[in-house]
């Protein structure tokens, strides 16, 4: 076992060494996301932006070719509420790094992708199944902390963090022993405090530095942290499911005019107008399992398509966020976007809500999210309709270059095909 975690980290050392260049993606169906599919496409790329996308795309010389005739060519999937990278055993205190112990509950300080692991595991499945960007974000308490945008490429934390902060990510709903809160009421009232503390925060330095304010409920690093979100310049990401905790979160948006998020949004559904005209975008999934708790009790796999019905803006996510699919199954992505499908969500809203939709929310649109001249090179060539079941990603290209190190599942996959020459049956 020690030998295949050994070629797996030679290998991933290896694809980061390797240099940008120039590659041609041709003869595929390509789907841009910005326009229609086009067919018999190629893709140029140079130095790991896109150059070209189109059907008379000169070849420089010397270009390494992938030949996607008879292929699909997507942008690269991002999966937009993850720990990935922040946990590698559930169940080992040691390996966790994806919450902060806080000041009652509040870790707004706390960036989170300094605890990133670049060498995780299992960083390569998910990136085998087309997923090339995600958001790695915090848990726990009633402010978790910051999110970062990062791409599943080989190196260092610095050489994968594409946008750090992103968000900050709050939680409402059922009051966890993180908050040290004991009712839904007094989860609200104390975010409503810490936002109001920030705000003022934000006009009195001065005195606060002279300790010439009243007590305020945060530390001053975390006090810091909330002033982008307070002036509405970094978003606020609000965990909720239930109907009742999702209008809790819009009123207090509107109250002090947050740029709000949505994750989880069981329930979202069955206040799909409300957010609609507060214009609140939804990260939430197609439930692949049944509820997980009371606050999930209105959940349906409809949920996503009724959004979209409404006009919401519909990120998909793994599982609507269920904590094994933020850290293991990341790679599940593309199902559940095919079963957003199969319960009444159009396939190029599916696309848009796995590609171009979380780019924008994230901030990152001016980039990522679509194939077109100047982009990021996150490219995925697919053997057929990405949202089909026995669909597999045959190339994935992120930041130009096709990163082709083997996950941990494929080399023990490969160990074990065969039974050694001096194996006995028992």
């Amino acid at each position: 076992m020690r030998q295949t975690f050994t070629l797996l980290i030679a290998l991933t050392a290896l694809a980061s060494s390797l240099p940008a260049q120039t590659v041609a993606i041709t003869g595929g169906r390509v789907f841009p996301i910005s326009g229609p599919p086009i067919d018999n496409a190629t893709v140029l790329i140079r130095d790991g932006r896109i150059m070209q996308v189109g059907t008379n795309v000169t070849i420089p010389s010397g270009a390494q070719r992938i030949d996607a005739a008879g292929k699909w060519v997507t942008p690269g999937l991002i999966n937009a509420a993850t720990q990935l990278g922040l946990v590698e055993v559930a169940q080992e205190g040691q390996t966790r790094d994806n919450s902060a112990r806080g000041r009652d509950g509040i870790a707004a300080a706390f960036t989170v992708w300094e605890g990133l692991n670049p060498a995780s595991v299992l960083f390569a499945p998910a990136r085998d199944e087309g997923i090339t960007t995600v958001l790695v974000a915090p848990a726990g308490g009633l402010i978790s902390g910051q999110a970062a945008v990062v791409d599943l490429v080989p190196g260092s934390v610095t050489d994968m963090v594409v946008r750090a902060p992103a968000a900050m990510v709050a939680q409402m709903g059922t009051p966890s022993q993180s908050t040290g809160l004991g009712a839904r009421g007094e989860l609200t009232v104390r975010l409503k405090e810490l936002l109001e503390d920030a705000r003022a925060y934000a006009r009195r330095r001065a005195d606060y530095e002279r300790s010439a304010t009243r007590d305020f409920v945060a530390s001053r690093l975390d006090l810091e942290a909330m002033v982008p979100v307070v002036e509405g310049r970094l978003p606020l990401i609000v965990v909720a499911d239930r109907a009742s905790d999702i209008e809790a979160a819009l009123r207090i948006a509107a109250e002090y005019n947050l740029r709000l998020m949505i994750a989880g949004g069981s329930e979202a559904w069955m206040v799909a107008d409300k957010l609609a005209a507060a214009r609140v975008p939804v990260l939430t999934g197609a439930m692949n399992n049944i509820p997980a708790g009371f606050a999930n009790l209105g959940s349906r796999q409809e949920n996503a398509a009724i959004l979209r019905r409404a006009a919401v803006d519909v990120i998909l996510i793994g599982d609507a966020g269920v904590s094994d699919a933020q850290t293991f199954n990341v790679r599940n992505l593309k199902q559940e976007a095919g079963n957003a499908v199969a319960y009444g969500m159009s396939w190029d809203d599916a696309l848009r809500a796995v590609t171009l939709a979380p780019a924008r929310v994230l901030g990152i649109s001016g980039d990522y999210g679509t194939l077109e001249p100047g982009k990021v090179a996150n490219v995925v060539v697919w053997s057929g309709d990405p949202f089909e079941f026995s669909t597999r990603a045959e190339h994935v290209l992120v930041r130009g270059n096709e990163i082709t190190a083997p996950s941990r599942q494929r080399l023990l996959q490969e160990r074990y095909r065969t039974l050694p020459p001096d194996y006995r049956r028992p």
